[in-house]
């Protein structure tokens, strides 16, 4: 039996490089730019792919504020040049988008944990993106000879993210503070905020799954569907590292939009696919930390 063909976006980012773990697909990572309708297309000629994975994105929330033109162009334009060479090459496989859980925007607490036909109500240029692509991506699903399944996923961590991501910047604070490379003092934002944090292991599982079971034209929720506050994910951090820490609230971390309580409700996933998350939180922290000691020794 052949291994099958994936042609994967963003595969130099966070998640593509756990996509290119998987031995038994033969993946093709092209140099384009997502942008560039042309440069889409002398990347995909000459590939006939069973599956293409979409991952490409500016996907850094304060980056969209600062300069949401690059954004939309990326996330949104960036997708519709893809799908029209997915079209000119009469792609006959199925496309995986992955769009974010952001784009639910601050929900009623009698509305948790967020299911998918949750309206809609995104609150940055981020998840704008995510939606218009999103809804393009349903289009071309109905309208076109291939087949689209989406996806919502929600904060997810592991090795290898950027210190960007808050999860990954503590991480690399208290590693520095651990290491003495750093005062015993971790600048935050507003750590009171919760959110629902998959291991980036088990998120790239179900993108497997629902491409081989998803249902075409249909998003679904990747998440744990537990909700848990920053502070905790800092006090967890610090027990692993065995180091006391004081914490100062920056102002420059603090996000306009910002909700209070995010996670979300994977039933649908799980019914399709049998999918559940394997990896503990408190696993993926010890990984996270044990990452950046290697990379800050």
């Amino acid at each position: 039996m052949r291994n099958l063909t994936v042609f994967l976006t963003g595969g130099t980012g966070f998640v593509g490089q756990y996509i290119n773990q998987f031995a038994d697909l033969n993946i093709i990572n092209a140099d384009f730019d997502i942008c560039d309708y042309q440069s889409v297309n002398e990347a995909f000629s000459g590939i006939e792919p069973d599956w293409v994975i979409h991952l490409a994105a500016q996907s850094f929330v304060p980056r969209s504020f600062d300069n949401p033109q690059e954004t939309f162009d990326i996330n949104f334009g960036g997708t519709f040049n893809l799908l029209s060479v997915l079209k000119k090459h009469n792609f006959k496989g199925r496309l995986l988008f992955v769009g974010s859980g952001d784009v639910y925007g601050v929900i009623e607490e009698q509305k948790l944990p967020i299911i998918e036909n949750q309206p809609l109500k995104p609150r940055n240029p981020y998840s704008v993106s995510k939606v218009a692509a999103e809804a393009l991506c349903y289009q071309w699903s109905q309208t076109e000879a291939f087949e689209v399944v989406m996806v919502r996923p929600f904060n997810h961590i592991g090795p290898g993210q950027s210190d960007m991501f808050v999860v990954s910047d503590f991480a690399k604070q208290i590693t520095q503070i651990k290491l003495g490379l750093k005062k015993p003092e971790l600048q935050v934002g507003d750590i009171d905020i919760t959110r629902d944090f998959t291991d980036v292991r088990d998120v790239i599982k179900a993108y497997r799954l629902l491409l081989q079971k998803g249902v075409n034209g249909e998003v679904y929720n990747i998440c744990s569907g537990k909700e848990t506050s920053i502070r905790v994910i800092i006090d967890t951090l610090c027990q692993l590292s065995n180091v006391d820490v004081e914490i100062k609230q920056e102002k420059s971390r603090l996000r306009i939009s910002e909700n209070r309580r995010i996670f979300g409700n994977s039933k649908k996933l799980k019914e399709v696919t049998g999918w559940q998350p394997e990896i503990l939180l408190e696993q993926s922290l010890k990984d996270i930390l044990e990452d950046w000691e290697q990379k800050l020794k």
